[in-house]
């Protein structure tokens, strides 16, 4: 008989909710021993949802718990960096929702605790377990596009955030929040970044200005070899929700991604017409869950993190150097300051 391992989730908002879901029900390997989320009645009302045997409403608890053999964080960013040590401290193998952090400096505590521990950590950057962008990565590493050259990224929400999210002081906000996906996937498919030259503006929800966060950005990549990237993003791509990338190589493209949800179009006299991705969980939902259940895996087999914390460290450099870029008006080297 497989395995199953005792998995505690910390954190019960919208992805946490998912998550349980996914671990009680899509993950064969583990286990869903105990939930936990500050809002005591949010973590008793899943823990019944999911048969759950025990909630908390202290994370500190949850990881203290020795039934969970393993913790998967999910709570807002701003608590990871303690999470993390906390669970690390406990000995627990460690799964954290990106961003990693709102700072560098916190980034690199994290890194620390996991260096320090040396317990298994691994981060969770879902779009690398997306079937697209998989396979684009397998087939850019087997040269059949050649040497990519251009990489290309955008990543556009149907509509804002709610304000008390959208707020940088929480979330990390547009360009660390949302664009480290991209920051995260151009390092992984290209390399390191050097250097980066952002424009950016508060276009469409002029409100988003009260918590200081944009709605539109893009952001100029130059890679430490010298070639080529570009990322967008944005909080009003009112039409649905629409992730795409591509890598232009020496020998042919790359092209992730795909707007129509359902394989149907109504095609009518001078008009043809499809639906769209309605939003995130429905075009990631299965790299979600495929990400867990690697971790899983990872942990009952005793496999490497295929994400690390220097794999977050590197996109939130990214992402913090973009910020910079767009506050100073100029380029701006990644890793500085």
């Amino acid at each position: 008989m497989t395995r199953r391992l005792g998995v505690g989730l910390v954190g019960l908002g919208r992805l946490g909710r998912v998550y349980a879901r996914d671990l009680s029900t899509r993950v064969p390997e583990a286990r869903l021993v105990a939930v936990a989320d500050s809002l005591g009645t949010m973590a008793e009302e899943v823990a019944r949802e999911h048969d759950v045997p025990r909630s908390y409403p202290d994370a500190l608890a949850l990881i203290a718990d020795p039934a969970v053999e393993a913790v998967v964080i999910v709570s807002p960013t701003h608590t990871h960096k303690d999470l993390v040590a906390a669970s690390l401290d406990r000995k627990k193998p460690t799964f954290c929702e990106k961003p990693p952090a709102l700072t560098i400096p916190e980034t690199l505590a994290m890194r620390d605790a996991v260096t320090r521990s040396g317990v298994f950590f691994q981060m969770g950057f879902m779009r690398r377990f997306d079937a697209g962008f998989a396979a684009a990565k397998r087939q850019a590493d087997e040269g059949v596009i050649g040497r990519p050259v251009v990489f290309k990224s955008t990543s556009r929400d149907p509509f804002r955030p709610s304000l008390e999210y959208a707020d940088p002081k929480s979330s990390g906000g547009l360009i660390l929040d949302m664009g480290v996906h991209d920051f995260d996937l151009a390092r992984w498919f290209m390399g390191e970044v050097r250097r980066v030259h952002t424009i950016a503006g508060t276009l469409a929800y002029p409100e988003l200005e009260t918590v200081n966060d944009l709605d539109n950005a893009i952001v100029s990549l130059e890679f430490a070899d010298g070639r080529l990237g570009v990322v967008d993003l944005t909080r009003n791509g009112i039409y649905g929700y629409d992730i795409s990338a591509e890598l232009l190589g020496t020998e042919g493209t790359l092209r992730i991604g795909y707007l129509r949800e359902t394989p149907l179009y109504v095609m009518k006299k001078n008009a043809v017409t499809h639906d769209t991705v309605p939003f995130f969980m429905e075009r990631f939902g299965a790299a979600y869950t495929a990400q867990l259940q690697n971790f899983v895996q990872n942990v009952i087999t005793g496999r490497p993190a295929p994400v690390t914390i220097e794999d977050g460290l590197g996109a939130i450099q990214i992402a913090v150097a973009a910020h910079r870029s767009y506050e100073q008006g100029a380029r701006v080297n990644v890793g500085e300051g």
